[in-house]
């Protein structure tokens, strides 16, 4: 008696460690779904890097969850009590990306009524994520370069520069190897950016991820819906299976929150998943071109 509850001890103790674990990964990774070989060997990359400066340039197709990444890795780090500065690099004009990163002084050019910071400033001692780094113009390029070599900053109309402490971490989903040997991005800034690489696969890729994705999903937004359906028919899990996701996890995403809105039963069904159209995916190294079939033509088929 006095073995076995030794062993139901240790067994407790065990379990109780096991539970910690998975707890303090839920922590550490929030909503990124690690189920596959590949995602685990990018998230064990990033727990390494995670806890130094180095910068981190992360690439990939939309909607694999770049941000995602960017913002563990500021979480994980030291800097994780400072600022966690998002900027996406082709979403902001051309004539103001200067002023946006570095800020400027009252009187500098019409309508500057104020003196305001930019996004190098606003990020310091904290974390600048530069999403689309790609479509930077080559003239900010020479800029960011610069301000990245001397860890300062000038803004437009000031006469002094100010001393700034910025990890930054880059995304895109342009191939910026092949955009360096074209002459549209700055080689010297380039390897500037990508001193550590990682890669996310895209979801065709890594579909045993799609039961444990659709669960988060259906679990995240019913909650912010209101909305008590947490559960998907076996059919309709075998579907998406089927398919192909050329918009990755966010394309899922958007399919399960429609399902959410135009579903009248108690779960998911088949019935409730739209039509998308047939696509193509590369599977790791593989660029031959595979057709996939619809969402709702697979349904006829495989239900």
């Amino acid at each position: 008696m006095t073995v076995r509850k030794a062993e139901e001890r240790e067994q407790l103790r065990r379990e109780v460690g096991r539970l910690r674990r998975e707890v303090r990964a839920d922590a550490r990774f929030g909503e990124i779904v690690v189920g596959s070989p590949a995602m685990r060997a990018v998230l064990q990359v990033a727990a390494k890097v995670a806890e130094h400066d180095s910068p981190v340039l992360i690439t990939g197709a939309s909607g694999t969850g770049k941000e995602l990444i960017a913002r563990m890795l500021h979480r994980e780090s030291p800097r994780a009590g400072a600022p966690f500065i998002p900027v996406n690099c082709g979403g902001v004009p051309e004539q103001i990306l200067e002023s946006e990163f570095f800020g400027f002084m009252k009187g500098a050019f019409t309508g500057a009524d104020r003196n305001k910071e930019g996004l190098f400033e606003a990020a310091n001692h904290g974390t600048l994520f530069l999403d689309e780094v790609g479509e930077l113009p080559g003239s900010l390029q020479v800029k960011l370069l610069r301000a990245l070599q001397e860890g300062e900053v000038r803004r437009l109309g000031a006469t002094e520069t100010t001393r700034v402490s910025v990890r930054i971490i880059s995304a895109t989903n342009k191939d910026l190897e092949a955009a360096v040997e074209d002459g549209a991005f700055r080689k010297d800034l380039y390897y500037r950016l990508a001193v550590v690489p990682i890669h996310l696969p895209q979801l065709c890729s890594r579909t045993e991820e799609i039961p444990q994705l659709v669960h988060h999903l259906l679990e995240k937004h019913s909650a912010r819906m209101g909305i008590s359906i947490e559960v998907i028919d076996p059919e309709a899990v075998a579907v998406l299976l089927s398919y192909l996701w050329p918009g990755n996890v966010r394309e899922l995403e958007n399919v399960l929150e429609r399902a959410l809105v135009l579903t009248e039963g108690p779960r998911v069904g088949l019935a409730d998943l739209p039509e998308a159209g047939a696509t193509t995916c590369a599977r790791g190294r593989d660029d031959r071109r595979r057709h996939g079939r619809s969402v709702g033509q697979t349904a006829g088929r495989e239900a």
